[in-house]
């Protein structure tokens, strides 16, 4: 029963967090405009101060930074820190320069990666339906990078750096809570971003409080819009495999490539469309293999 609970913890916390994912884009084109690396340095820091207050309030800050007592721990969280320090740079950046719709095409690949890591590193295993869910995701990202035409240096670094990101997040154990992991994340990178924003406020200057009170409100929410999600992904990395992890994060994409194609007016050739009725397809497939795997387990409970 515990397990099953854990389950379908881990299956919530996965949807909120590809949900949530899925809007992102909306909300970076509403920042504009504010500049890549400005918007980057605020996420960093306002998303430290946000974790700051939760470890205060539920007065967990000494067992957080107690892991710093653990060498292995320090080198898997600053790792996690660079990991995803590349995903939200090419992140914001292409939702800020019209690349939304390559940003969908790297988390439509990205499943992939973290599916090959899940089989390949953790010798996790999938269920026949579910290789075919898998088989038909390869088919919509061939489809999909055909239709983009190019070589996707974006969608390719967004897929691999949140890859290796759940992965690392993984390695650190179910005993690390998210607030926890994220808190050591931007604590290290919290110097880099400094150091970004006094760059840009000696620059082209900070737009902070200069382009009026809704704009304002917007960015000093940076650090909630950006932690929210990351606590919810990091509550369902420790309670998922990362084979079933891998192929739920189509829901993000689907999103974030109907915000860019339809409401953004981006480029939207046939193949695109195929490819996203592809990965629905894909995601009928998954969806019945869960319902029969979860009617096994009614009438055949593990001992």
């Amino acid at each position: 029963m515990g397990e099953a609970k854990q389950r379908r913890d881990g299956l919530l916390s996965a949807v909120a967090a590809y949900g949530l994912w899925g809007f992102l884009p909306v909300y970076f084109v509403a920042l504009q405009p504010s500049g890549a690396v400005e918007v980057v340095g605020w996420r960093i820091a306002l998303s430290l101060i946000f974790c700051a207050v939760i470890l205060l309030v539920m007065r967990r800050a000494r067992v957080t930074f107690g892991l710093l007592a653990s060498r292995a721990m320090v080198g898997w969280s600053a790792l996690a820190a660079l990991f995803i320090l590349i995903n939200w740079a090419v992140y914001v950046y292409a939702s800020l320069n019209a690349f939304i719709v390559e940003a969908a095409l790297g988390y439509f690949i990205n499943p992939l990666v973290t599916v090959g890591l899940g089989v390949i590193v953790l010798k996790e295993t999938l269920r026949p339906l579910q290789w075919v869910a898998l088989g038909l995701a390869v088919v919509a990202v061939v489809v999909l990078a055909i239709g983009y035409g190019a070589f996707p240096f974006i969608a390719l670094t967004l897929a691999f750096s949140f890859g290796f990101y759940g992965f690392v997040k993984n390695r650190m154990g179910p005993g690390v809570k998210a607030i926890d992991s994220l808190s050591l994340e931007t604590l290290w990178l919290t110097p880099l971003a400094i150091g970004l924003l006094v760059w840009v406020g000696l620059g082209p200057g900070l737009t902070l409080g200069t382009l009026g009170p809704w704009h304002t409100v917007l960015l000093l929410s940076a650090g909630a819009v950006t932690s929210i999600p990351l606590l919810f992904f990091g509550a369902a990395v420790r309670r998922l495999p990362l084979s079933v992890l891998g192929l739920m994060q189509y829901l993000a994409p689907v999103l974030q490539f109907l915000f860019g194609a339809v409401v953004m007016g981006e480029e939207m050739p046939l193949e695109r469309w195929i490819g996203f009725g592809i990965v629905w397809c894909a995601l009928i497939v998954l969806s019945i293999d869960a319902l029969g795997n979860r009617r096994n387990r009614i009438h055949f409970p593990p001992n």
